[in-house]
């Protein structure tokens, strides 16, 4: 009877005899006030210090045509969590120390862009936080899953003025020297100096939002929304993103070449004015059918296995 009662204790586990580690939760549980509380605190704090930098942001997706995609981009970061809210919550929550030094480094940034005047370290200082804090909260296996959404932030914040700068001064010039060396086999002379191209009857010279870049960042953004919804290999994705680049860049330079050649045929006047501005949306318009052109191509390759996403 004593050497029974004794097995059947030692079969039993102790309540005690647990491991260094808690076993983790699935997804993150809301079954008291202690619960959201810490997550509500945070969330007052970081409106708090970032409130000021996000009406700025918005003022200038408003202000700025380069970044006027930039209202989509958070309405997608939400739609990519919501799309994968089963794996989600699936998703074991292991709070780690790990992630402190990244919202050190995230304030750190936060302060040098606020006390430096910089709009966009600060800016991206916010991203940095919210992966900091994720880490720190819910885990890396938790930062892992929602690292895309956190990732497509970044589409919507303007480039510093001198990367900006360094990005399209040679568009500039790549645009004006294609469209100088089209436009004389359609019967118009030119001479190039720099991004300025001399016609017969006047000076076409290649500003900014003619180099591709304003065109560019829109498409960009765009490719990537439509890789997402439409593609489901990431190599793929890759590609569409990519290739937006040169349909821009090519899409600007037929832009330059009909107002050069309404210039030599038609009326200078319109031909910078109305033309001009009309053409830019137009011509977005054509690189967005382009951009499908390329997916539609992409279906005659071979599909990679373990490729998706």
């Amino acid at each position: 009877m004593t050497s029974d009662s004794t097995q059947t204790e030692s079969l039993t586990p102790s309540p005690t005899a647990r491991g260094p580690e808690e076993p983790a939760t699935t997804g993150i549980r809301f079954d008291s006030m202690r619960d959201w509380l810490p997550y509500a605190v945070i969330t007052a704090l970081l409106v708090a210090i970032y409130y000021r930098i996000g009406i700025k942001l918005v003022h200038d997706w408003y202000t700025i045509p380069d970044y006027s995609h930039g209202f989509l981009v958070p309405l997608f970061s939400v739609f990519l969590i919501w799309d994968r809210r089963k794996i989600i919550r699936a998703t074991p929550v292991r709070p780690s120390w790990a992630g402190i030094p990244l919202i050190i480094f995230a304030i750190a940034v936060l302060i040098l862009g606020v006390y430096g005047v910089d709009l966009f370290t600060s800016r991206v200082s916010f991203v940095l936080l919210m992966a900091g804090l994720i880490w720190t909260f819910s885990g890396r296996a938790m930062l892992r899953e929602l690292r895309f959404p956190l990732l497509v932030l970044l589409l919507a914040i303007p480039f510093p003025e001198i990367i900006f700068n360094k990005i399209t001064f040679p568009l500039q010039l790549l645009a004006s020297r294609v469209a100088s060396d089209i436009l004389p086999f359609l019967g118009v002379p030119t001479l190039q100096d720099g991004n300025v191209i001399q016609l017969p009857i006047m000076k076409l010279e290649v500003a900014e939002a003619c180099s591709g870049i304003r065109s560019l960042m829109s498409l960009f953004a765009l490719a990537i929304f439509y890789g997402y919804f439409l593609e489901k290999s990431t190599l793929r994705r890759t590609a569409l993103a990519l290739a937006a680049i040169p349909i821009a860049v090519a899409a600007n330079v037929v832009r330059i070449v009909g107002t050069g050649l309404c210039v030599q045929y038609w009326d200078p006047d319109k031909a910078v004015g109305f033309f001009h501005e009309f053409s830019g949306w137009v011509m977005f318009v054509v690189s967005l059918f382009c951009l499908y052109l390329v997916h539609r191509a992409m279906r005659f390759l071979p599909h990679r296995k373990g490729a998706s996403a």
